[in-house]
């Protein structure tokens, strides 16, 4: 009940933040909104999203070497990215937040699969935050499984749920809770 209690109050923090930010956008303050759009193709964020796919889906098919595999390119578009095109504040932000990816992502590559499930959840909000400031010109859905560790979401291309966490043992464990575009 607690954990429920969380939840909503975070997705009515996110529900303000965004009607505030689209109400700025109405009223002209949105300055860097331009600047926004062009980032929607930024070809670093897009491979950094391409190798957490692949990432996934070895996690899906129950795969750990394909996992290793997948992490290793991962770390390697993490490190390639580059934030100079992002505000100071943002810039600041994906150093961060692309600091803590990589260190997820490291474990993985040298882990079994359970580890690797579990260093996979925190990654996944990793690459969610990191969407959230460079957006992304495909069409994205965050799910979530209840059942893995009290509640844990992922990023996916398409809409049918197949689930990283368990993969083979509840493959369709989970929903979606929001679609990205």
């Amino acid at each position: 009940m607690k954990n429920l209690k969380i939840s909503v109050a975070v997705m009515l923090l996110l529900v303000v933040s965004f009607t505030t930010a689209q109400e700025k956008e109405k009223m002209g303050h949105n300055h860097n909104h331009d600047k926004m759009m062009d980032m929607k193709g930024d070809t670093k964020a897009e491979a950094i999203l391409s190798d957490y796919f692949s990432l996934k889906d070895a996690l899906v098919a129950d795969d750990s070497e394909k996992a290793v595999e997948a992490s290793t390119k991962l770390v390697a578009s993490l490190k390639a990215f580059d934030e100079s095109n992002y505000t100071a504040k943002e810039q600041k932000e994906l150093t961060d937040i692309i600091e803590d990816a990589t260190e997820h992502a490291e474990h993985i590559s040298k882990s079994e699969i359970a580890h690797q499930r579990e260093h996979f959840k925190v990654l996944s909000r990793d690459i969610t935050d990191i969407v959230a400031i460079t957006g992304t010109k495909n069409k994205l859905y965050q799910q979530f499984c209840p059942m893995y560790d009290k509640g844990s979401a992922w990023l996916s291309t398409k809409e049918e749920v197949r689930n990283p966490y368990y993969g083979s043992r509840m493959l369709k464990c989970g929903k979606v809770q929001k679609t990205i575009q």
